[in-house]
């Protein structure tokens, strides 16, 4: 049959999960629950770092950047997951794949910059940190923060772009989203340029990043062995091992999804990846960072006793 561009489809079915049908109940309830703890979770965290005058340092600022993408990357899909988990007819619109699609990519893409900002930020800290209050001022952050941002929201724009512009020879996506490899497989032939764009972008957000972010910390290492105090090395060690930790499990995922062979694995490997990536490293990342950083602890606190005091003097 001809091919047909992605805009003359009014709407495309998405598989997901439905060759299992028992796994697809268990996959809802697995799925809310995260989806409501990555809400919870990071929505909290930005609330305290607005609210806790201790929180509003760099560091805190990125992080409050991080779990705003994290909300908004999860609710491009989540909900659209859930409602089709549960849904005989599992579709979705045009307009709604596009949007998916871009929003995706777009917080993925932000995500992969501002994790290098955010080792920076570490390595000026523990590096050069008396010079850390002029190089990471107010301004400097904000444009940092603005980059990361621009750059994955214009990368999501071209990628989103080109894949509407696809011919394609079907309308049944093999994926539980609009996610842009499970769109491109519906193409009636390979395209050169989308496949260039396509490198050109992963290599873009996921290896260089990744060396930069590598670099870091290859001299935060070498600095913090250099500390006399223990309480000094731990200290360090804390504020730096929560990254550390979101960035193994968000390149590890995104390395395993983007930078394979087309025509490796099997696609129901990649909707598991998918799934894992989408949703368990975002309801993961306030965890990590509440757990090993003593100050949200104590924010955490604050907000709690500020929350119960409230309700103790309204009942009274």
């Amino acid at each position: 049959m001809p091919g047909k561009n992605l805009t003359t489809w009014s709407f495309f079915f998405l598989e997901g999960f439905s060759k299992y049908p028992k796994l697809e109940i268990v996959l809802f309830v697995f799925s809310l629950v995260m989806y409501l703890v990555t809400l919870l979770g990071n929505s909290t965290l930005i609330l305290i770092t607005i609210l806790d005058s201790r929180l509003q340092t760099p560091m805190y600022f990125f992080l409050g950047n991080l779990s705003f993408m994290d909300i908004c990357y999860t609710s491009a899909s989540i909900p659209t997951l859930l409602v089709n988990l549960l849904s005989s007819r599992k579709t979705i619109v045009f307009s709604g794949c596009a949007v998916q699609m871009y929003l995706s990519l777009a917080m993925g893409s932000t995500e992969c910059v501002l994790l290098a900002v955010m080792a920076y930020d570490r390595y000026v800290a523990i590096c050069s940190p008396l010079r850390y209050p002029i190089l990471m001022n107010r301004q400097v952050c904000v444009q940092l923060a603005t980059v990361s941002w621009v750059t994955g929201c214009l990368t999501a724009l071209l990628e989103t772009g080109f894949a509407l512009r696809m011919p394609l020879c079907g309308n049944l996506i093999d994926h539980f989203t609009c996610e842009i490899l499970a769109v491109l497989k519906l193409a009636c032939a390979s395209s050169l340029l989308m496949d260039m764009t396509m490198l050109a972008v992963s290599v873009l957000l996921l290896p260089i990043p990744m060396l930069l972010i590598c670099i870091s910390y290859v001299f935060i290492l070498s600095t913090i062995l250099r500390i006399s105090s223990a309480e000094g090395r731990n200290k360090a060690f804390s504020t730096c091992g929560a990254h550390l930790t979101v960035v193994v499990l968000y390149y590890g995922a995104a390395l395993s999804m983007y930078l394979k062979p087309s025509s490796s694995g099997s696609q129901q490997i990649d909707k598991i990846i998918s799934l894992l990536y989408g949703v368990l490293t975002p309801m993961l990342n306030p965890i990590i960072y509440s757990l090993r950083n003593k100050e949200v602890k104590d924010a955490m606190k604050k907000l709690q006793d500020k929350i119960s005091s409230h309700q103790t003097h309204e009942s009274i």
